[in-house]
């Protein structure tokens, strides 16, 4: 055999790429209520409840009954992404990874929106005739930590709240948790042997609901200054997400860059917490 065989060796590399793990996308999208966004900023109007009056004389006066209208200012955010493939790269590489760029791309801004969301959600909200007056989540919405994780009777608390606040029970309800406080529910000591069964097909991902809430499971929930997670129970119509542009992506050679290819995508979107009573945030210990 020649020596000199080894000068046709040539290496050879995997034909395509893998993805690392990671949120692919939104997970909250869908569980909120969704508007088009028009401009750097819009208004969404609200009315209010009211009480009918007892009619007590004949022919007496028609009523005059005010409703209380009130309204929620989303900003515009913009975000975008992109990144350059050197023409040279993609022959060393022999595969073509624009597709795979811009795939992550779509998953990277996808995330970004259940950023918006959950800052929505926990933050300050803006009303008033030019929305200039804030609204922070009030303390009534806040279930406190007490030195534990995700407990049933914090649950219990979420639903008998929102309840209480006559949020339609046909209105759907979410819970957004992180897998440590699924398995904090797994390990409680008050889950009864009824509800032992549910919880582990809920951590087996058999099911998806319990007590009137779908889980959605998102590592993207931000801790408090005590380290405790914030995780947010919520009825649909009580976050709106405004879509600006909805993800866009596009692949392009840049002349400017010795004719590289250019993958970008970008989003331009807002969200606004609509009403107080309709938001739960559940402080647990990890």
């Amino acid at each position: 055999m020649s020596f000199q065989v080894d000068t046709a060796f040539v290496k050879n590399y995997s034909s395509t790429l893998y993805h690392l793990v990671q949120q692919k996308g939104s997970r909250l999208r869908t569980a909120v209520r969704q508007e088009i966004l028009n401009g750097e900023e819009n208004y969404f109007d609200q009315i209010g409840s009211t009480d009918a009056l007892e009619k007590l004389a004949r022919h007496g006066d028609s009523p005059a009954i005010s409703i209380p209208h009130t309204r929620r200012r989303v900003f515009q955010r913009d975000f975008e992404w992109g990144d350059l493939i050197d023409k040279n790269d993609k022959i060393r590489l022999l595969i073509d990874p624009a597709s795979s760029y811009l795939q992550s791309a779509m998953w990277s801004l996808g995330r970004r929106i259940d950023d918006v969301l959950i800052d929505a959600a926990l933050g300050t909200a803006y009303t008033g005739k030019n929305g200039t007056i804030s609204v922070p989540l009030p303390l009534t919405q806040k279930i406190p930590v007490n030195a534990s994780g995700l407990t049933l009777q914090k649950l219990f608390d979420a639903k008998e709240r929102l309840d209480a606040a006559d949020v339609d029970p046909d209105e759907p309800r979410y819970i957004a948790v992180t897998a440590k406080q699924i398995t904090n529910l797994l390990n409680t000591t008050e889950v009864k042997s009824s509800d032992y069964n549910t919880v582990r097909a809920l951590v087996q991902g058999q099911i998806d609901s319990y007590m009137g809430f779908k889980f959605i499971t998102t590592q993207r929930l931000a801790k408090d200054i005590n380290g405790d997670r914030q995780i947010i129970a919520w009825a649909q119509n009580g976050l709106l997400l405004a879509i600006g542009q909805d993800i866009q992506g596009q692949v392009a050679s840049r002349p400017d860059k010795s004719f590289s290819t250019y993958v970008y995508a970008c989003l331009s979107c807002g969200a606004t917490r609509m009403e107080e009573q309709k938001i739960i945030e559940i402080a647990c210990k990890e």
